[in-house]
């Protein structure tokens, strides 16, 4: 059976869309938004429809008849926690995220476009790896304060993406294989795949710093910040998330420039982007006792992961663990519509999404 399915990455400020039969390509397309739009239309359900109308106006440009699809697939977002894989896209998740309570992020819309698209041609819409799914062991959610839950939040879908190509490159499927994957873009995330599931993961604001985030800070800093009087809290939230990181200390998060200041002699540059690799490293080892040794393959991937100078630092302090694969970039939407085809070729089950709030 051929199958068409069209993949949906909504972004903070682009709307990232492809084509796939089967699993070729037939074009993708990264379309950027108006800021001033964003700007002044915050909420997702003002955005969605405008998002879709503009999704839908790029596949006319490549003469595209939507009438071909046979399954819309959208970026899952930030639900409550849920099972990793496929979900059909049902009035209980679009609840959730139009009335909530749900955390405000752009991946959110990637259920309702899909479904705005796929429902007038009476095929299904699914979400995929959403950011929430969470397989983590029992003893991976225990904190030190009783009220508070370690829940899994990491880059999902490329960091599964990356791990089952890797597998598939060796032979072998992805259920069968232990992976350490450090996702390394804007923010930094670490996931411990063992055989198939993600058993434990540091999220973005729980390892390394990045170009963007601060990344772990000593607990008792923060608590001395909050309470210091000079800071509102949206402020130090943006010194966490937005200021942070490799920003905060050199003006700038943009790697190429940090490392032009290197070439040039800037020791200070230097020492901090080595600073990040070696964190990189420690977030990578914090992870490797989930796999009790037992490590296929380390995964460097993310936008940074182009970067040989940070690959090469990060890889000579932690080859010992296990081999290291550089896997540059991302693959979401190829992520996306494969594991949609999965489900269309019955190689999976789509799961039906069920909410205590709305039913």
């Amino acid at each position: 059976m051929v199958y068409d399915i069209l993949a949906v990455n909504p972004g903070s400020t682009s709307t990232k869309i492809a084509v796939f039969r089967n699993r070729q390509e037939m074009f993708r397309e990264d379309i950027e938004h108006d800021s001033a739009f964003l700007d002044s239309h915050p909420d997702i359900e003002e955005q969605f429809p405008f998002r879709r109308d503009m999704a839908l106006a790029c596949l006319e440009v490549h003469s595209y008849q939507v009438e071909q699809l046979s399954a819309v697939v959208g970026r899952g977002g930030l639900l409550p926690p849920v099972k990793a894989g496929g979900y059909t896209v049902n009035q209980a998740m679009k609840d959730r995220i139009l009335k909530g309570p749900i955390s405000p992020h752009a991946s959110n819309m990637g259920a309702l476009i899909a479904d705005a698209v796929a429902a007038p041609l009476g095929i299904p819409a699914y979400i995929y790896d959403a950011v929430s799914s969470d397989e983590f062991m029992e003893i991976s959610r225990i904190t030190g304060i009783p009220e508070v839950v370690r829940q899994s939040f990491c880059h999902v879908l490329n960091s599964k993406a990356m791990a089952r190509k890797a597998a598939e490159e060796a032979g072998k499927s992805y259920e069968e294989m232990n992976f350490l994957v450090a996702h390394m873009g804007g923010g930094i995330s670490f996931s411990a795949h063992r055989h198939g599931k993600i058993v434990d993961a540091l999220s973005d604001d729980g390892g390394a710093f990045s170009p963007q985030r601060s990344g772990s800070v000593p607990i008792i800093y923060i608590v001395d910040m909050c309470y210091s009087g000079k800071y509102t809290k949206a402020e130090l939230m943006r010194k966490i998330r937005g200021d942070g990181g490799l920003k905060a200390y050199l003006g700038t998060y943009d790697c190429r420039e940090i490392e032009k200041m290197i070439r040039q002699g800037n020791e200070k540059a230097e020492l901090l982007y080595e600073a990040q690799a070696y964190q990189v490293a420690k977030g990578i080892g914090q992870l490797a006792p989930a796999l009790k040794g037992n490590v296929d393959a380390i995964i460097l991937t993310g936008g940074m992961a182009h970067s040989k100078m940070l690959t090469d630092w990060i890889t000579d302090y932690i080859d010992f663990l296990g081999p290291v694969r550089i896997m540059p970039g991302e693959m979401e939407l190829e992520a996306l519509a494969y594991g949609a085809l999965r489900i269309l070729q019955g190689q999976e089950k789509a799961n039906i999404y069920r909410d205590a709030l709305y039913g």
